[in-house]
């Protein structure tokens, strides 16, 4: 192989990687040259793709994607929309017949050198002493940035996008563009050469794409019949007389073992505003400029805008008129006039919505204008093209599940009944809602935002299920990233869940796989959680973490048979956790409090699961509750929520809670542990506690028995107590106050429910700041 730089010039068209004027003027050089080869900027071992991406069935924008086998998952992205003009330039090649490759580094190496790059960045992030730098780089600011940030001063503009698209994106001339976009990027290059970070990366790429050149030529093909699509920054790079990458360069390059797919993207996606770094701030927009070129009609793109967003706020309620629409589009041609251009920006158009259709307010219409700038486009692909076999499997399942429907980037409601339908013939049929549910249970164990678990209104009603479904390009990169953990939906999932229930954790965590094994259908993944699960219960000892083991066993239990699987081997762990949790309880409950709150939770989990699973032992149950509720030196926040579970279930009566009231709110106990005490005891079946008359006798004679200090301590938690009571009740408590003080009930309603005047509020934000020094 002759390494010398390669005789004659190609044609080197440079563009910016989503500029319609870019495809446009392309096509029309094409079209011209009519060239015998066309190569194009992107990874070389994915040019096998490029016949499934101009197929008539794909529906841009798509993106190929490359990812690593091994852990850690990277990948690399490269998107293309209608108007990418290496979008166009691949179908002009298959369209008239000619060869096509892509010619920069293979995805594999770009892998390598993004993980190599990772590890260099992470050793700088621990090699910095702290002193400060003036240096770009030092300070992680890249030398373009820093040019563009300076463009964007000089521009005269809003920033350099609104200038490249008045002097670039209108140009209409092939030459034009060419020589435009070439000088755009030769100068940026100099400005930024050696003083970026991917520098060498540059140099490498541009080594390799001369090479990929020259051997086209050792190939047969005249340098004049080559046509090369590249960024533009690398214009300048392929045209030097630097040599092309040799054989023993290339076999030095690092590689990592990758597969590769194509996916679907999205217009949101492929916009600067999703952190796209090539991307442009407007796909939806620059779609229409592509529209109004490809139609030869410049005008096309301001009439389809403005006439985009006025729907887009009918639609929604908003009126705007035929003559604000017809106001809006002079005003943007004005203001292109007023910068020097015949032809409005999107700036222009912007401006001239705002004035026009949003009465000078951009809030009006910034819903309409993200609709119509960004949109909710979405790319397809042809069934079966380049997909992994998780990929093959998944889209297999939805076809199955009869949920090829909900694959649509709008939101959908699916509502499921698991229980087995008598009406049908077949078995699948009687059970298609039970085997969806396994399916989207998978999905969602893997983290795959396609779907998303909704809480049911009927939470005892263990066989149905309410979901929505929406989907995202997301959620085909997520697909993608589960093939490293098995080759289906099903094989994925049971790798995740043996690996969650490998890095140990807690009983609650393990608790939670055994849930999601039931969940999806999985009675390998069960028996091993379970395994688990029972070797660890033995040793627990945080009522929190066994409330909330015991909280998810009983969840699975409350199943029975509906997902046909057997719990039975459950039921044992669930009683040596309740009885741990009864033994261990009341000490738990000497706390302060901050840990009460999470106790609270813990005794309301416990409590439901008494209530659920008959089995257990309920006298040890309710007896431990009575030692909560009845023990002075615990706090008194849970003591008051265990007697509010005891009178809940009817194990206090009328005379015992009187009683005890009186006990917890007499003179001789500290304000803030009698008002704590009332606000656990309000924290369950406040409607039963609202009817009891003699309660809030207590509760008002003990407050009248507080001198100014002790009833600022008391204030405080009683306010807390009833910050969450609803209007009705806080309305009922009002009617008893009434009855109490012998006044008018709907006086004392309307003073307590009222608004404060200027000293209430005082008093109350001194109450914030009070100081309990005790």
């Amino acid at each position: 192989m002759n390494t010398a730089a390669v005789r004659g010039v190609p044609t080197v068209f440079g563009v910016r990687h989503l500029s319609p004027a870019g495809a446009w003027n392309l096509l029309q050089l094409l079209e011209e040259k009519k060239p015998r080869l066309v190569l194009v900027e992107g990874p070389s071992d994915l040019t096998d793709q490029l016949p499934h991406i101009i197929r008539q069935e794909t529906r841009p924008p798509v993106a190929m994607m490359a990812y690593t086998k091994k852990l850690p998952i990277r990948t690399i992205l490269y998107p293309l929309a209608e108007y990418s003009p290496e979008y166009q330039a691949i179908r002009w090649a298959f369209e008239n017949k000619r060869e096509c490759r892509l010619i920069d580094l293979p995805s594999g190496v770009f892998l390598a050198i993004a993980e190599a790059r990772q590890q260099i960045d992470q050793e700088g992030e621990e090699n910095i002493s702290g002193a400060e730098s003036d240096s770009d780089e030092e300070n992680g600011e890249s030398a373009t940035v820093t040019v563009y940030q300076r463009l964007d001063e000089l521009s005269g503009e809003d920033g350099h996008e609104t200038f490249w698209e008045r002097t670039i994106e209108h140009t209409c001339i092939p030459e034009a563009y060419l020589q435009g976009a070439r000088e755009f990027g030769k100068q940026l290059r100099e400005l930024t050469q050696g003083r970026e970070q991917d520098w060498a990366e540059t140099l490498v790429r541009e080594a390799y794409m001369k090479r990929q050149i020259a051997d086209a030529v050792e190939e047969g093909f005249a340098p004049e019949d080559i046509f090369v699509v590249t960024g533009s920054y690398h214009v300048q790079g392929l045209l030097d007389d630097t040599p092309p990458m040799t054989d023993q360069e290339i076999a030095s390059l690092p590689r990592l073992e990758a597969e590769k797919t194509l996916m679907p993207y999205s217009y949101y996606r492929l916009s600067s505003r999703s952190g796209y770094g090539a991307g442009n701030r407007a796909p939806a927009y620059y779609e229409l400029l592509w529209e109004g070129l490809t139609r030869r009609k410049p005008s096309y793109t301001a009439y389809s805008y403005l006439s985009r967003i006025a729907a887009y706020q009918r639609r929604n309620g908003n009126m705007v008129s035929s003559a604000e629409v017809i106001e809006a589009v002079r005003l943007a041609g004005v203001l292109a006039e007023l910068h020097g251009y015949s032809t409005p920006c999107l700036r222009d158009l912007r401006d001239a919505a705002t004035t026009c259709m949003g009465h000078g307010n951009f809030g009006e219409i910034a819903q309409a204008v993200a609709d119509t700038e960004i949109g909710t486009r979405i790319g397809a692909l042809p069934d079966g093209v380049s997909r992994t076999s998780i990929q093959s499997d998944f889209y297999r399942l939805l076809a199955d599940l009869k949920l090829d429907k909900y694959r649509s980037v709008t939101a959908q409601d699916l509502q499921l009944d698991l229980r087995e339908k008598l009406t049908v013939k077949s078995e699948k049929s009687a059970f298609l809602d039970l085997r969806r549910s396994f399916f989207l249970h998978r999905l969602r164990v893997l983290g795959i935002s396609f779907v998303q678990k909704q809480q049911t209104t009927q939470d005892k009603a263990t066989w149905a299920e309410h979901w929505v479904l929406r989907w995202s390009p997301e959620a085909e990169i997520e697909i993608v990233e589960a093939a490293l953990k098995g080759e289906t939906v099903a094989a994925a999932a049971s790798l995740h869940m043996k690996e969650t229930v490998e890095a140990g954790g807690n009983i609650a965590a393990i608790a939670a796989v055994v849930e999601d094994a039931f969940c999806c259908g999985m009675p390998e993944s069960v028996a091993y959680a379970t395994a688990a699960l029972q070797k660890m219960a033995v040793d627990a000892a945080d009522v929190n973490e066994i409330a909330q083991t015991a909280f998810r066993l009983s969840t699975v239990l409350r199943y029975g048979d509906i997902r046909r699987l057997d719990s039975g081997p459950l039921l044992p762990i669930l009683d040596q956790l309740f009885l741990r949790a009864c033994l261990l309880l009341p000490s738990a409950c000497l706390c302060d409090d901050g840990a009460a709150a999470m106790i609270v939770k813990g005794i309301d989990q416990l409590n439901q699961v008494a209530l659920d699973q008959e089995q257990l032992d309920q006298e040890r149950w309710i007896s431990t509750l009575g030692q909560v509720a009845g023990r002075d030196d615990l706090n008194t926040r849970l003591s008051g929520f265990a007697a509010a579970i005891l009178l809940e279930r009817g194990k206090i009566s009328n005379e015992q809670l009187s009683v005890e009231v009186e006990r917890r709110l007499s003179k001789g106990v500290p304000a803030e542990l009698g008002a704590n005490w009332f606000a656990g005891l309000s924290m369950k079946n406040r409607y039963a506690l609202i009817a009891r008359m003699s309660l809030w006798e207590s509760l008002d004679q003990y407050l009248e028995t507080l001198d100014d200090e002790e009833f600022k301590r008391a204030l405080v938690f009683l306010r807390r107590a009833f910050a969450d009571f609803s209007a009705k009740e806080k309305s009922d408590i009002a009617e008893n106050l009434g009855e109490l003080w012998q006044v008018n009930v709907q006086q004392v309603s309307e003073m307590l429910g009222g608004a404060l005047n200027k000293d209430e509020k005082k008093l109350l934000d001194e109450l914030d700041d009070f100081d309990f020094s005790f």
